[in-house]
């Protein structure tokens, strides 16, 4: 997927290409669409856990709690394959993020795919695609410090399902979740979104965390706190707001 980096602050070039080569390797051994990944290799039996790297083992522990944080509907095996997407991707960039942070940047924009984390400076303007209309905005956040994240079918189509039925969600186009780690916001926008219309009740109860979930027919539901969010408060620009 494509990933851009902005930064504001004078960092040497060495910094851009050690956070690029760090997300190079975070694809080459998480990524499912490479064979010879440490995740596809322990998908079909090829690498026992135990014998795999400890970022594997982290990421892998993480997943579990978040598992079990969402009452089972973020699952790296819901699929029936071993899959970390609905994380892996958040937790890297907060990886990245460090980097840059120790060289000195304290004004930077991360997009990975369409899931930002910003730092620093005056409020980034962060466009939320409309899950049907790709030249369309849903919605627009403003951030100075923070992440969003959305899961939907814009690239993958139904790649995520309900773990509990192994079916793509009912009711439910895309979710967007903003908080203070893309991590957890990664892997809560894909539990929300695996619920179906059940999500909004969800994230509404998520401490520290905001969310818009677009559901069947365009109808928007935000919690308060992602209107205040939103530049003149209007969640959404292309989809009706209820």
């Amino acid at each position: 997927m494509p990933v851009s980096i902005t930064v504001l602050d004078d960092v040497a070039p060495a910094t851009l290409t050690e956070a690029f080569t760090w997300l190079r390797w975070v694809d080459e051994t998480f990524s499912t669409y490479r064979a010879d990944s440490q995740v596809s290799r322990m998908d079909r039996g090829a690498l026992v856990p135990e014998a795999a790297g400890p970022e594997v083992g982290e990421v892998l522990a993480s997943c579990e709690s978040y598992r079990l944080a969402t009452a089972g509907f973020f699952d790296v095996r819901a699929t029936g394959r071993l899959d970390p997407s609905g994380f892996v991707k958040g937790w890297a960039v907060e990886r990245a993020a460090g980097i840059l942070e120790r060289a000195g940047a304290r004004r930077f924009w991360v997009n990975a795919g369409g899931d930002v984390l910003v730092r620093g400076g005056a409020p980034w303007r962060i466009g939320i695609r409309h899950p049907r209309l790709a030249n369309k905005l849903a919605g627009v956040v403003a951030l100075r410090d923070g992440a969003v994240a959305t899961s939907g079918t814009y690239e993958r189509g139904h790649h995520v399902v309900d773990p509990h039925t192994g079916r793509p969600p009912i009711g439910s186009l895309s979710v967007t979740v903003v908080g203070p780690n893309l991590g957890a916001a990664d892997a809560f926008s894909t539990a929300a979104l695996a619920m179906g219309d059940r999500g909004p009740a969800w994230t509404a109860s998520l401490s520290g965390f905001e969310a818009m979930t677009i559901l069947d027919g365009d109808r928007v539901l935000a919690t308060p706190g992602f209107v205040g969010l939103c530049p003149g408060g209007s969640v959404a620009a292309s989809a009706r707001a209820a």
